[in-house]
């Protein structure tokens, strides 16, 4: 084969002839879908499917979705997010497989194809088996099989012109497992290749149907007789670079298959183009093949790099990649990429993995992700908004955990666009796959060790994700399972040959606890705490070195409360009781409702605050507690970046279902203060106070050394008194921490009383503020007394549009005392209600005497600002209203 690259300017001859061009037609098959209960019919697929066939009693069905969405959507069942609705609503468990068992159908219209062109349909995800039929026609020999395994059907002899009809019969898993309370159920769901987390766990209640249905998306495409499939790019960036300047060159490659469907032998040419240079390659193809073709490397000069969130720019290429069958363009794809190199290495100090991108070690900070909607109601803009929320939260990793998903190529899109590495978990967990002896467990750990039933579906439904996802530049660490490994054979299979063949660019762990990801220092399971901690633990107690699931506390605020819970079961807030006062284990008595919606107790930390009066104090002084809690969680991680960490994975960042413990946004979008606690420990240049030595640190994520930095530390009593600590300057090395001086005793005598607040700030050399931060000391008995006798503030506020969807906030302080933990809100005019979502720069914040802070409001484009208001309410101070000018 001749190989062949040149310039635009003398491109190939084949390229300057192409008489004739066929875009790539693609659509999607998202609307006018019905549905009906398999048991309500006895016409077979070949029937159903006929376009003449009436649909008599067939209802609207939501595809992609699934029963139980359909079922929502057409108010057959009550909203199972909802106070205690789930219950009411028949869990399949009970009914069987058969009550849960339905036929999808979609009529459209189409042409006949051209002589040599050939119609495709694919279908991207079914939950759990179905089969397929068009016009009469049943299109699988057998029955599919895989929540993950992609379908695509060459449909070119069947279709119609005019009216078409798809009919797709799904099938639930099997077996559905019993919601008995345990992690996974009895963990009879793992036998299946499909999620975990449907049959129920300690942060959401089970999913009634399994999330059965065509999840999805479903395409109809339109080729020549050589379809490109599933486009293969590498980027190589040797070296150690730098975010700014000019770049020494970067390798691509680029692969991808070509299915010729027709009975001929087919010549053509596969190429693309790049910052005007076309890459090509000819090639044949034998009849009614499949062939990976691999194009010539292209050196790429001064590359524009993809970095994660808080080094550098997100920057990208796109290219058309085409194939050109005698003059005429037979198929098209689109490959999206970005240039980059992930490397891992053996960080010996801290025994723990070590990661760089394009050179440069990256402190990991990250999240664990379960999925962003329990019932599969997957979007494209929900996506945008929650790794949005992750990129606020300064976080650089995300990790999908292995009950779930192999995400979706819009999650991974939204990723790429914000800088958030992915540490991607195949379909394996700890509770269900036999990690543990466990007795909600129906059969043993051995035999769960086993699981999944289809060892093959296993490895087919793995190397179809691979090559769904490969592409994006956020991926960068696949996992063999949530805490445990896959069997041995498909183990061995995804090591020596999956991985190594499909992608061979990213690193493999057996399981997200590891050894070879974090030496399991204290012994134990490997990862968490998942409950409350005093904050000096994250300073002082030396928890495993590269921890991938650390938890805490998340409840919001009442107003989401009142989102999920009915007003009965917000009349009472939980209730801690001490060891002391029961005789007995501290317990934390909630509603039942709480309860049903997992709700993790804040245990003694909310009554530090005072006792709460009611349900709307205590998720106020909640917010307190979750700010605190995740700045302190970051900030100890970064004061012993390298010398104990390399990294950490908060447990968890989001919730798929209304559940009251890990989260920084509910799932309705709305932040709670962990996100803007977590916001400011994580920042990329950040100061702080160690409340176990109490010294003054910085920690510089960034590349470059800063120099010269002036630190300053006050202290604020109640009335707004300000006395000067310490002031110094420091020298901040390049991705390091340093220690400053040690305030201890000024601060203990200075808050013994009635508590303070202490006032961190660091100034570069040209006095720019880098970081600030403002700490709520407790008094001598470590109880927050001062904060219940701070006087009233009102706060004067400035709202103006600056942009479509951007509002600019002037939060002025003209009062003698600090203006304390400033909740700001977009709300409707007439409602008062959040507008949902929206991205603040900063919330929860507080404005000194005398000061003025601005913070950015982002929201939708299409909210027209006479119609908001902007809702600011502190801790000591009224909510107000502005309108916006």
């Amino acid at each position: 084969m001749n190989k062949l690259i040149c310039p635009l300017c003398i491109c190939l001859a084949f390229c300057l002839s192409v008489c004739s061009v066929f875009a790539q037609d693609r659509y999607e098959l998202d609307g006018g879908w019905k549905c009906l209960p398999a048991s309500k019919t006895m016409q077979p697929g070949t029937e159903l499917s006929q376009p003449a066939s009436v649909l008599s009693g067939w209802m609207p069905a939501v595809v992609p979705g699934t029963v139980l969405t359909t079922l929502l959507q057409n108010r057959q069942v009550p909203d199972p997010f909802w106070g205690m609705n789930n219950q009411q609503i028949p869990d399949i468990y009970s009914t069987g497989r058969d009550y849960y068992t339905y036929w999808f159908a979609k009529d459209f219209t189409e042409t006949l194809p051209a002589k040599g062109r050939q119609v495709w349909l694919s279908l991207r995800g079914v939950n759990y088996s179905c089969d397929v039929f068009l016009n009469g026609h049943k299109l699988n020999d057998s029955t599919h099989h895989g929540m993950f395994l992609r379908q695509q059907y060459n449909i070119t002899p069947y279709v119609r012109k005019g009216q078409n009809r798809l009919a797709v019969i799904v099938y639930p898993p099997d077996p559905v497992g019993n919601p008995n309370g345990g992690q996974g159920g009895d963990g009879m769901i793992a036998k299946n290749v499909s999620h975990q987390y449907v049959a129920g766990w300690d942060w959401i209640q089970p999913i009634r149907d399994r999330n059965t249905g065509i999840w999805d998306k479903v395409y109809i495409e339109k080729t020549g007789s050589v379809d490109i499939k599933d486009p293969h790019v590498v980027t190589e960036v040797p070296g150690t670079r730098k975010p700014q300047g000019l770049q020494q060159p970067a390798v691509i490659k680029l692969s991808a298959d070509l299915e010729n469907a027709s009975a001929e032998t087919v010549s053509g040419v596969l190429s693309y183009q790049l910052n005007g240079t076309t890459v090509s390659q000819k090639v044949q193809l034998a009849p009614h093949a499949l062939t990976t073709v691999s194009l010539p490397d292209f050196t790429l000069q001064n590359p524009k790099l993809w970095w994660p969130n808080g080094y550098g720019r997100q920057d990208s290429y796109q290219v058309e990649l085409r194939f050109v069958q005698d003059g005429q363009q037979s198929d098209q794809e689109k490959v999206s990429f970005g240039v980059r190199e992930i490397r891992r290495e053996w960080n010996g100090t801290t025994s723990s993995s070590q990661f760089s991108v394009n050179g440069q070690k990256i402190f990991l900070k990250g999240g664990n992700w379960i999925i962003s909607d329990a019932m599969l109601r997957l979007s494209r803009e929900r996506y945008d908004a929650e790794i949005r929320f992750h990129r606020d939260m300064n976080l650089n990793l995300i990790r999908i955990w292995g009950g779930a998903l192999l995400e979706r190529p819009e999650f991974y899109e939204a990723c790429d666009k914000y800088g958030l590495l992915v540490f991607q978990d195949f379909w394996m967990s700890g509770d269900c796959n036999g990690r543990w002896n466990d007795r909600m467990k129906l059969e043993s750990r051995t035999v769960r060790r086993l699981y999944p039933d289809d060892h093959g579906l296993f490895l087919r439904s793995v190397a179809d994700g691979i090559r769904l996802i490969r592409n994006h530049p956020s991926l960068a660490i696949w996992c063999g399972g949530n805490e445990i490994t896959p069997p041995d054979d498909i183990l061995k299979s995804m090591k020596d040959s999956l991985f190594p063949r499909l992608d061979g660019t990213r690193y493999f762990f057996e399981y997200s606890n590891s050894d070879s990801m974090s030496t399991n220092i204290l012994h134990g399971g490997g990862d968490g705490p998942y409950n409350i901690q005093p904050v000096d633990t994250f300073w002082k107690f030396r928890t495993y070195p590269f921890n991938s699931e650390l938890g805490s506390v998340g409840t919001g605020d009442y107003e989401s409360l009142q989102r999920f819970i009915p007003s009965a079961n917000l009349t009472q807030p939980p209730r801690y009781v001490p060891a002391a006062e029961r005789g007995a284990r501290a317990v934390e008595n909630a509603d039942s409702v709480w309860q049903y919606h997992k709700y993790i107790g804040y245990e003694k930390y909310i009554g530090l605050y005072g006792a709460p009066t009611d349900v709307k104090d205590f998720a106020r002084k909640a917010q307190l507690v979750n700010y605190d809690q995740y700045r302190s969680l970051m900030e100890g991680f970064s004061a012993h970046m390298w010398e104990w960490y390399t990294g950490t994975i908060i447990w968890k960042t989001q919730n798929p279902w209304t559940a009251l413990r890990g989260q920084m946004y509910d799932y309705y979008l709305d932040p709670n203060a962990c996100l803007y606690g977590l916001r400011s420990g994580s920042e990329p240049v950040h100061i702080m106070y160690n409340p176990v030595h109490g010294t003054l640190m910085a920690v510089n994520n960034g590349f470059e050394p800063l120099k010269g930095l002036a630190v300053t530390a006050s202290v604020l009593d109640g009335n707004g008194k300000e006395t000067g600590v310490a002031e110094q300057t420091i020298d901040l090395p390049a991705s390091g921490v340093i220690s400053a001086s040690s305030i201890k005793e000024k601060i203990s005598a200075l808050s013994a009383d009635k508590g303070a607040f202490l006032l961190l700030r660091l100034h570069n050399k040209a006095k720019q503020l880098l970081s600030e931060n403002l700490y709520w000391m407790p008094d001598g008995t470590g109880v927050y007394s001062g904060l219940g006798t701070l006087a009233p503030v009102s706060l004067q506020v400035a709202p103006r549009k600056t942009a479509k969807g951007t509002i600019e906030l002037t939060l002025t302080n003209k009062a003698s005392t600090l203006a304390f933990f400033n909740r700001i809100s977009l709300v409707d005019r007439n409602t008062k209600k959040r507008v949902l979502p929206v991205f603040y720069s900063d919330n929860y914040v507080s404005v000194l005497p005398g000061q003025q802070k601005k913070i950015t409001l982002s929201c939708d484009e299409s909210q027209a600002v006479q119609n908001l208001l902007v809702s600011v309410q502190g801790w000591n101070g009224e909510e107000q209203f502005f309108g916006i000018q």
